[in-house]
């Protein structure tokens, strides 16, 4: 297990690196994996199996004797996660978060949606509060279970969904703590095609949640 907060910061890369990787092209060989991630191949295989058994990674016999790894839905969640955590802990977030809430509305425009709810509330929230002002959409409110009633940079927040008064186009996830989770809840609610995400966040829609 890794000792010091250096240490923990590359057990974490190494594993959002995998996680990263597996996602992409399941099928490949631990040898390419290792080379890929510039790492010992006997660490690869360790890695992967703690991924395994932590059940972020599935296993399966694919033919001529070779393995294809898949994410479960929790390795989707986790690499989610690490990746918000490299990404806040880096001086490139503000500018990322931002080019990225400036894409996620631009693109919601274009579906033609005009008042979108906020799922989270963040530092990105706060971003995507003024993106929201430049890119003409209005934020309806903000929905955190966890804050109390009242007003985030103006905008109303509200506990769930059922509380909020003003109808809306769209929902868009700011949840840096459960990223996937705020998003897998909000599509079972509302269907995928209104529920917009900052590409940062690494939820990606395609596939999400589901073994390939």
């Amino acid at each position: 297990m890794p000792d010091t907060l250096h240490d923990r910061e590359v057990d974490s890369g190494i594993i959002l690196g995998l996680l990263k990787s597996v996602e992409q092209d399941g099928g490949q060989s631990q040898r390419r994996l290792a080379t890929e991630l510039g790492i010992a191949l006997g660490l690869v295989n360790a890695y992967l199996k703690r991924c395994v058994s932590k059940g972020l990674v599935k296993v399966q016999n694919v033919p001529a004797r070779r393995y294809a790894y898949y994410l479960t839905p929790q390795g989707f969640a986790e690499k989610s996660r690490l990746t918000v955590d490299y990404l806040t802990s880096s001086f490139s977030f503000f500018r990322e978060a931002k080019a990225d809430c400036l894409v996620m509305f631009e693109a919601g425009r274009l579906l033609g949606f005009k008042s979108v709810v906020l799922v989270g509330r963040s530092d990105l929230a706060e971003i995507a509060v003024i993106c929201g002002i430049e890119c003409q959409i209005e934020i309806v409110a903000l929905v955190d279970p966890k804050s109390a009633p009242g007003h985030f940079l103006g905008v109303p927040v509200a506990a769930s969904f059922d509380e909020v008064t003003k109808s809306f186009d769209a929902v868009a996830i700011t949840d840096l703590e459960d990223a996937y989770g705020s998003w897998d809840r909000a599509r079972a609610r509302f269907g995928e095609a209104r529920v917009l995400i900052p590409r940062l966040l690494g939820v990606t829609k395609d596939g999400q949640g589901e073994a390939r």
